[in-house]
């Protein structure tokens, strides 16, 4: 659930919400080519870097083909001073099927405006969001990082 001032991007993708789903899974294809783990099923755990920065997921909830949390166990945020600040925010992909087309609403929760990387982590999911898992779910390639 989210509140009024997680940071939440809706994006609606031409797939079926199993298509769509597994390309979300497919986390090295759109967000991070250094990714360690599987991100597939439920209590999977798996991990993204990027230089100094990680973070470390554990899949907290799935109902294939609806929804998908990943709960934030650790992380190394480099670039600011509270460098744990992801621990035990969740990232929430809910999915649902619009005709020939599937609406993913996506939720960081505990990443508000009131985060020390709100500003810079808005744009980085927003373009990792639009710009690559879209493409990786429309075109069949993503860019990841």
């Amino acid at each position: 659930m989210k509140t009024k001032n997680d940071f939440s991007l809706s994006l609606t993708v031409k797939a079926t919400a199993k298509d769509a789903m597994k390309s979300i899974n497919h986390v090295d294809q759109w967000w991070a080519k250094k990714m360690k783990g599987k991100a597939a099923k439920l209590n999977d755990e798996f991990s993204v870097h990027f230089g100094d920065t990680f973070v470390e997921f554990k899949i907290s909830e799935l109902i294939p083909e609806k929804k998908v949390v990943w709960l934030v166990t650790d992380c190394n945020l480099d670039w600011i001073k509270d460098k744990k600040e992801w621990n035990g925010t969740e990232v929430i992909y809910t999915l649902a099927e619009k005709g020939d087309k599937t609406q993913i609403d996506f939720v960081h929760k505990g990443l508000t405006p009131e985060s020390e990387c709100y500003e810079s982590c808005k744009p980085g999911w927003t373009g990792h969001l639009k710009n690559s898992l879209v493409k990786l779910i429309n075109d069949g390639k993503g860019f990841p990082e």
